[in-house]
């Protein structure tokens, strides 16, 4: 075993708060292309991400603040919180997300 990461707080540094009833587990990959950003989004339930390939930057709208993520970097994102991610490499980001909802709702919300 090799621990990869351990944190009781989001990358804005929010304690991580959980579903209170009827928790669901979703896990999905993402694949975000060179040069694309994503649109500006929140979401309102724990969402982890593990990035398997490529370099992903992840900017909180409201203070601007940006952290970059590699190959293996373990995310816990911000919950609540308006932000974007974008693909500053030269080759594909490839994600591992796993979220923590109430079941049957959805964990992102885009911004109008």
């Amino acid at each position: 075993m090799t621990p990869l990461a351990s944190t009781t707080v989001t990358a804005s540094g929010q304690p991580i708060m959980l579903p209170q009833k009827n928790v669901q587990v979703l896990v999905s990959s993402f694949e975000i292309p060179p040069g694309a950003t994503l649109p500006v989004h929140m979401h309102p339930s724990a969402r982890y991400a593990y990035v398997l390939e490529g370099q992903l930057q992840v900017t909180n709208v409201d203070t601007g603040k940006s952290t970059s993520y590699n190959k293996g970097d373990f995310i816990v994102e911000m919950i609540g919180t308006w932000h974007q991610g974008a693909n500053v490499g030269a080759d594909p980001v490839k994600l591992l997300v796993i979220d923590q909802v109430e079941e049957g709702t959805a964990n992102t919300v885009l911004k109008q």
